[in-house]
């Protein structure tokens, strides 16, 4: 039995497809952990969707900015929706749009598993969070997004504001604060306050800024984190931070981790010749 986390995939079911035969993926007897962004400009988004969801059973999610915008695209209105890309009304127009939509709102924006010593999030973590408080932080929006009451929170979920979490806040804020940090987080300042515009590599940001993993006097967490999001960072190991968006979509790789084995091995596909390289998109 094998687990393999598997970085930012937006559409792109070739890359995909290769990667799961150089795994030699067995269904019945391995796992696999995607760190989010299954959506958007790769071309195949629905295809992917049906992929995944096919393997459910055998499958890890966290959610991304971008499988969150979509499903907050789902509640608004057909008129508004047929004004997306191509790429999304073919998910949201397809017959089983109402099943792809309720499967992903079940999903987590973060999974530690004790046992392999490992722990996912799409983006990152607040520096004032220790693990304990990081997982109750993402249980609280889980629940709303699978409860009835998921339209609320997703009708409100865009906005740079707060711009980092507090325990102080509550309701709407409290939310929205908790999913930009776990699916938006690149830099952030020693109070945890978000920079939404820096995408490139460290070193390049504004000063008093650090990358998410570096903040000076941040929590310890004592795991090994696996994450995505930030393709410009590329692959990076450091900080028991294992960083795998490999920028597929823009001309990179797909990667994949093996999370079980004594030391991680990453297993890689190159994307599709078709695919143009854009440094520091997300």
């Amino acid at each position: 039995m094998a687990t393999y986390a598997i970085g930012d995939v937006q559409g792109c079911l070739p890359e995909l497809q290769r990667l799961l035969d150089k795994l030699r993926f067995d269904p019945a007897s391995d796992r696999l952990w995607f760190c989010g962004d299954l959506v958007n400009r790769g071309g195949q988004s629905l295809e992917t969707l049906r992929l995944i969801h096919g393997l459910r059973e055998q499958v890890v999610l966290t959610l991304g900015n971008h499988d969150l915008s979509l499903l907050a695209i789902a509640q608004r209105r057909p008129e508004a929706q047929s004004k997306v890309n191509p790429e999304l009304r073919e998910v949201l127009f397809a017959d089983d749009a109402p099943v792809l939509f309720e499967w992903m709102r079940s999903q987590k924006l973060m999974h530690h598993d004790e046992a392999l010593g490992w722990t996912m999030v799409h983006a990152g973590l607040a520096p004032i969070w220790t693990l304990r408080q990081a997982l109750r932080s993402a249980q609280e929006v889980e629940r709303e997004l699978s409860s009835p009451r998921h339209g609320r929170i997703l009708k409100n979920l865009f906005g740079n504001r707060p711009a980092a979490w507090s325990s102080r806040l509550q309701g709407i804020e409290r939310m929205r604060a908790s999913i930009n940090t776990f699916t938006r987080m690149r830099y952030c300042d020693i109070q945890g306050r978000i920079d939404f515009e820096s995408k490139d590599v460290p070193g390049t940001q504004k000063p008093g800024m650090y990358p998410w993993f570096e903040v000076p006097g941040m929590k310890r967490r004592e795991t090994r984190i696996v994450c995505g999001h930030w393709s410009a960072l590329g692959r990076f190991a450091g900080l028991g931070i294992y960083a795998i968006d490999t920028g597929c979509v823009w001309g990179g790789k797909l990667t994949a981790l093996r999370l079980d084995s004594e030391e991680p091995q990453y297993i890689t596909v190159d994307a599709e010749p078709h695919r143009k390289r854009m440094p520091g998109e997300d």
